[in-house]
């Protein structure tokens, strides 16, 4: 059986393509799109996607705005930071970088990025307007899964959909998203019984758990389409998903690669929703 590799490069670069005119658009109306990145941490995983962020910012137009605290800063600190940008007419979008130093409360730190700048979906207002099917700006993540989905013409409508992780970045906004979309969704964690059980039934496994090369074949229903969303650093400074590629590969009809398949399409949508959000402000 043929392995249909799901790379998110092409996406990435129309998406991309779209933000750059959508820039020079503002730019003539004296607008310049600002996205701010608020990082309190060493994690190198978190690192790679900033840098990729700065990178695809810069080549679009978009001024990238980075906001780099200690590891060990307090909420005091990283509260301070978010609300003067939440107050700077400058910037148009907000991100609070994960993770956060430990004893922080990120919930209440969410809280402090208006909506409308609110570009990564993290507030808790976000969230609950997309549980109500009202618009709202969606965590990039889960919509570059929905893109890539759609931009290989993968059905959704009907199929099961099983996802791997509860996170409010990834396993709780993506099936919002699916069920909006009419799939039957399922979702799994770590504390799921049998989960090769349950994942084995998915049409559609997306994988966002956080487990360095976990899913392998026993995992994968034969012809089922595998979104892996997990970027993890390994020693040697090389990055893997959460699905073992090689394991797969043969049994999966499709498969989104690390790095390459959703990370690209994230950095892109983040742009994007930049965009729109100073298109709005």
């Amino acid at each position: 059986m043929s392995t249909e590799v799901l790379s998110g490069k092409n996406l990435a670069d129309e998406i991309r393509q779209s933000v750059a005119e959508d820039v020079k658009a503002l730019t003539a109306k004296g607008i310049h799109p600002t996205l701010a990145v608020v990082v309190a941490t060493d994690d190198e995983s978190t690192d790679y996607y900033v840098r990729h962020i700065s990178s695809a910012g810069e080549k679009t137009g978009i001024k990238v705005q980075l906001v780099r605290l200690a590891s060990d800063a307090n909420y005091d600190t990283i509260a301070e930071e978010l609300t003067l940008l939440a107050r700077d007419n400058n910037v148009h979008g907000i991100i609070l970088q994960t993770p956060l130093p430990p004893d922080v409360d990120d919930n209440k730190l969410r809280a402090l990025i208006p909506p409308e700048k609110d570009v990564d979906g993290a507030n808790p207002l976000s969230a609950g307007r997309i549980v109500s099917g009202v618009e709202a700006f969606a965590p990039t993540t889960a919509v570059a899964v929905m893109e890539l989905l759609k931009h290989y013409d993968l059905s959704i409508a009907s199929t099961h959909t099983v996802i791997v992780g509860r996170s409010m970045v990834v396993g709780k906004p993506l099936a919002q998203l699916l069920l909006a979309k009419d799939a039957t969704v399922t979702i799994c964690h770590s504390k799921t019984r049998n989960l090769s059980d349950i994942t084995k039934l998915a049409d559609i496994l997306v994988i966002a758990i956080g487990k360095p090369q976990m899913i392998t074949e026993e995992y994968v229903k034969e012809g089922a389409v595998v979104i892996d969303v997990g970027t993890n650093a390994l020693d040697d400074g090389s990055l893997v998903g959460d699905v073992d590629r090689q394991s797969i590969q043969e049994k999966a009809g499709a498969y989104s690669p690390v790095p390459g398949g959703v990370g690209p399409v994230t950095t892109a949508l983040l742009l994007q929703q930049t965009v729109r959000s100073a298109q709005k402000l």
